[in-house]
């Protein structure tokens, strides 16, 4: 079992009476529908629906949540998130509990209290001393090979929900709920088939990583041309693992490289279905 400090996200409990409601009416997933104890993905978007922050979101009692989000988002997401929450009875505070990720490839953690999904585990404030026997790169890692999209500043504000999967991710995007931020241009993308995009995973034996927010190439007849944008980069015993933001009608034939280089990007399959 690997046993991680998730020293790269910050916990946000968002508590009051109308907390329930209020993220309601700003967020993807329908948090109505989420019980004690559960969690989803979800996102935050802008009126023009580009995500200002993709966070886990935990149900911890009736009027009661914590956002698990990466410290980059901040403050603009949180800022973002709690825009108009003046007007309602709920309040946002940043809380300085350790986060303890476990990855284990064998359980499903039946034994263990905390948010749960796939083969992993969040623990918070653990009550006991933990022994850490991996870094955060590990659940990076994993975060890529199942798909999950990893939303740094780099690319804040830049992408609308289904561009990164989020309506195939858990219950991260609701299209029977009510009205929320951006839900008129999430819900145009699903039927009228206005996204292009989709987030893609590629691996490649190399020591290099590289920026947030740049470019691979793609081989044409006549050459190579820049496209697509990294979302996230992990360099992991020296094995590059990238998500890329890219047309979503690419073909496994295609050929991918990293800009100017002999890197040759290999396109990974997902765990869900586009």
């Amino acid at each position: 079992m690997a046993i991680i400090s998730l020293q790269q996200y910050r916990l946000i409990e968002i508590v009051g009476v109308d907390a329930e409601k209020y993220l309601q009416g700003q967020l993807t997933c329908d948090v109505t529908k989420l019980a004690v104890g559960e969690s989803t993905m979800t996102a935050h978007c802008d009126p023009k629906g580009k995500m200002t922050s993709v966070f886990r979101l935990i149900r911890v009692a009736n009027d009661q949540f914590y956002t698990v989000i990466h410290h980059s988002l901040l403050p603009i997401g949180l800022d973002q998130l709690k825009k108009y929450a003046v007007f309602s009875k709920v309040t946002f505070t940043e809380l300085n509990f350790p986060l303890v990720g476990l990855i284990d490839e064998e359980s499903e953690f039946s034994a263990q209290i905390g948010v749960k999904f796939a083969n992993r585990c969040i623990l918070i404030n653990p009550e006991s001393a933990v022994q850490f026997n991996a870094d955060s790169t590990q659940w990076d890692l994993a975060d890529i090979q199942q798909g999950y999209p990893i939303l740094t500043h780099k690319t804040q504000g830049e992408f609308i929900p289904q561009a990164l999967n989020l309506q195939v991710i858990e219950q991260a995007i609701s299209f029977q709920k009510g009205c929320y931020i951006g839900q008129e241009t999430v819900a145009r993308a699903k039927y009228r088939g206005t996204n292009k995009r989709a987030m893609f995973a590629f691996n490649a034996e190399t020591d290099l990583t590289p920026e947030l927010g740049s470019s691979i190439e793609m081989q044409l007849e006549s050459g190579w041309r820049a496209t697509g944008t990294i979302l996230s980069a992990v360099n992991f015993s020296h094995v590059l693992w990238l998500q890329v933001v890219l047309s979503n009608d690419i073909t496994p034939e295609q050929v991918f490289r990293l800009p100017d280089s002999d890197v040759s990007l290999q396109l990974q399959a997902l765990p869900y279905e586009l």
